[in-house]
């Protein structure tokens, strides 16, 4: 007896809980006019946001990209103890002892590392300074792809050598060794031609001379040493700083550093980019919320007299506002993806604008979308939730008056 009285009231529920969402359905279709400002209200506020949300993330990583391949934020060079040396008041220099060695084989330790897919460009680099032509020289053994893709700023009367007989000159030593494009130069009794010349940096690029890293080992016997190793991290979604902590666990011997000023200019930009996004996000999240306050609050008052009805026939205050409720969240659900597509449709406009080389594409993101329907329903359940509590103390003598 008593389960068929359980059962019984749980199927009491379920139709009382069905006739108060088709109610809601109903509801919905009878007045088109409101519904549709209801639900335009909602996806103003999620296409909105979720088009700035990835116009900023597509913004935000390909301004971190491209100032992050844009020159070497990471320095590795050889560990060494240095002894300050002074007589009396006077400083005399230092003397570095202990000095460890790096070598090629230690880019491959460097790809090892966890987060090694962070890591755009590694340019190994051998330094020697040797006469050419009577005057002393900095001379760099270099990667000319790695070098080049490293600095992008460079612009070269000629082109990249190819072949390792061919050389690169910077501006200075170009003219401080008389010498311009095809010339032939004689480094350490060895022929190369002149492939380029560096327009001037403003760096100590223009008073080098670079040729290919295995001859300059070559010509130097130097084995397989490198004086510095020079990279560029992506640190969109990786802080430089767990890069460089995993490469001094690989690299005992070397001393890694991050070039700070470099990485908080990039960090500040991204920043930027985040914060505009935010700002805006929250303007129209407010207009939108107002928006369908207003829509909600107006659709109720207009229903005085069906609300008074409803409560006369024994409708409860918690039936009003799940009546309500229901209206607010199928106007949601259907507002979070109309939202969706529209707002990723309006990123695909906009940011070709922002960036020609930005591709976003109408692929499924199951985040955003998430953030869409969440969004959707948060605010049209917060706009609804005053007019719903006001319809629910209404007195239906009030509202059988206006009949």
């Amino acid at each position: 007896m008593n389960r068929q009285s359980s059962t019984g009231k749980e199927e009491f529920k379920r139709k009382e809980t069905m006739n108060i969402y088709s109610i809601s359905v109903q509801s919905l279709k009878r007045r088109r006019t409101k519904t549709f400002f209801l639900i335009f209200g909602l996806v103003l506020a999620v296409s909105s946001v979720v088009a700035l949300t990835v116009i900023s993330k597509n913004m935000s990583e390909s301004v971190s990209k491209d100032l992050d391949e844009y020159g070497a934020n990471i320095i590795i060079t050889p560990k060494s103890n240095e002894l300050a040396l002074n007589y009396g008041s006077l400083s005399i220099g230092e003397l570095s002892y202990d000095r460890s060695n790096l070598f090629e084989s230690d880019v491959d330790k460097i790809k090892e590392i966890k987060n090694f897919k962070n890591i755009s460009v590694i340019s190994p680099k051998l330094l020697v300074v040797d006469k050419i032509d009577s005057l002393q020289t900095l001379i760099a053994g270099i990667k000319f792809d790695k070098e080049y893709a490293l600095k992008k700023w460079w612009k070269i009367d000629g082109r990249i050598p190819e072949k390792a007989s061919g050389v690169l000159l910077g501006s200075e030593a170009s003219t401080k060794l008389k010498l311009n494009l095809n010339d032939k130069i004689l480094i350490k009794g060895t022929n190369f031609s002149v492939v380029g010349v560096i327009q001037p940096t403003g760096s100590q690029d223009d008073a080098m001379v670079f040729i290919d890293l295995h001859i300059a080992q070559q010509l130097f016997d130097k084995g397989e040493n490198l004086s510095l190793i020079e990279l560029s991290a992506l640190c969109y979604d990786c802080p430089v700083e767990e890069i460089v902590r995993q490469i001094s666990q690989k690299l005992p011997n070397a001393k890694v550093s991050a070039i700070r000023q470099s990485i908080d200019s990039k960090m500040a930009a991204v920043a930027k980019f985040e914060d505009f996004s935010f700002g805006i996000s929250i303007v129209i999240l407010i207009i939108s919320l107002l928006i369908v306050f207003t829509n909600v609050n107006s659709s109720l008052n207009e229903r005085i007299r069906e609300i008074g009805v409803f409560k006369a026939i024994g409708f409860r205050n918690r039936d009003i506002f799940k009546i309500v409720f229901f209206e607010v969240l199928i106007a949601s659900g259907i507002a979070g993806l109309l939202g969706y597509l529209i707002g990723i449709a309006a990123a695909n406009i906009i940011m070709p604008l922002l960036d020609s080389n930005a591709v976003i594409g109408f692929k499924f993101d199951p985040e955003i979308f998430l953030i869409a329907s969440m969004l959707s329903i948060v605010v049209g359940i917060m706009a609804a939730f005053y007019p719903a509590y006001k319809a629910t103390k209404l007195d239906p003598t009030v509202a059988f008056r206006t009949l």
